[in-house]
């Protein structure tokens, strides 16, 4: 080995013992998957080992159990969703059976799954995309409101249809489990400009690292006034700031704590049928920006998608990617 003949200006760090760092290690790789992601890998780690229980086959994911497991499972849930179990095993598994990722991609068990998938499989049921007109609908109604959860709520829905937000980067979720404070968007991080506000979204879906994004709001652009009602939740009487100026989270209900999935369905239930969810904003905004002729690029960028994860939502959603094929006016800008 070669070493510099500069000496290195290290500051003094004492060596840990062997106790510490394993278990620095350990926490360290359980942040590495987000919490949901632990529980729904904790719940297909649960099934495989009632599956080998009741079968009596050994608990080692050999190729042969967990063929099985996987022709079993499909009988009982989606083939899309054993696909996912699988992954979930082999995160869960591999510290006590190494093989356990080749047995998961061993002949045997992708021809099982892909059977599966031909005999079993139901086409997907997207939800329907919401469309300016819907939009529309839901400002007439809350725009001279003054209460502060109808603030909250509308411009959520407005922040979620315009920024191609998720609604999980919104709102907490229903299951505390999950719920992550280092994903919620902080008061602090809002500037506004001229037609626009933006603020930093700490973490999503596609961010691995939590190396955060700005989300630019830009309503205004396209006749929606997006900026006036998001003024109005921060600074109007009985607002947000007022009601809660040392608070740290952007959005808070009339109560304090941060909004739900469960308070923004329930609300957008009073406008639309089932066939609409949470997703509908975010297909609408991306249809809207399609039909406008903004280049997928541009709406992956805005959207915060992984490339290959905006291509199989462009190939399962029929609207926009009739929009994205046919349309034909000039790109506006569009900033993410």
């Amino acid at each position: 080995m070669n070493f510099s003949p500069f000496p290195a200006r290290q500051p003094l760090r004492l060596p840990w013992p062997l106790e510490k760092l394993v278990r620095e290690r350990a926490i360290a790789i359980t942040h590495a998957l987000d919490l949901s992601t632990q529980r729904n890998y904790g719940s297909a780690c649960n099934s495989y080992l009632a599956f080998v229980r009741n079968h009596g086959f050994p608990v080692e994911p050999t190729p042969d159990t967990l063929s099985f497991f996987v022709v079993y499972m499909c009988h009982q849930i989606s083939p899309r969703s054993v696909s996912t179990y699988l992954s979930g095993l082999v995160s869960q598994l591999q510290p006590f059976f190494p093989d356990v990722k080749a047995a998961r991609h061993s002949r045997i068990v992708r021809q099982t799954l892909q059977g599966c998938h031909k005999m079993l499989a139901q086409p997907t049921k997207c939800k329907r995309v919401l469309t300016t007109s819907d939009v529309q609908l839901v400002l007439r109604h809350y725009e001279s409101s003054s209460q502060h959860d109808d603030l909250l709520f509308l411009t959520l829905f407005l922040t979620g249809f315009f920024a191609l937000m998720r609604l999980g980067e919104l709102v907490f979720s229903d299951d505390h489990f999950v719920r992550d404070w280092k994903k919620i968007t902080r008061r602090s991080s809002v500037h506004f400009q001229n037609n626009s506000y933006e603020f930093i979204l700490p973490a999503h879906k596609a961010d691995r690292l939590f190396d955060s994004s700005k989300v630019l709001v830009c309503g205004d652009k396209f006749s929606f006034p997006t900026l006036l009602h998001f003024h109005r939740y921060l600074s109007s009487r009985g607002s947000r700031d007022t009601l809660f100026p040392l608070a740290s989270p952007l959005w808070l209900t009339s109560s304090g704590s941060v909004p739900t999935r469960a308070f923004f369905i329930r609300r957008l239930k009073q406008f639309f049928p089932s066939d609409i969810a949470g997703q509908s904003l975010r297909a609408g905004g991306a249809t809207m920006l399609a039909d406008l002729g903004v280049s997928p690029h541009i709406i992956q960028a805005a959207g915060h998608w992984s490339s290959e994860a905006f291509r199989i939502y462009i190939r399962k959603n029929p609207f926009l990617l009739h929009n994205l094929i046919f349309a034909q006016s000039p790109s506006p800008t569009v900033a993410s």
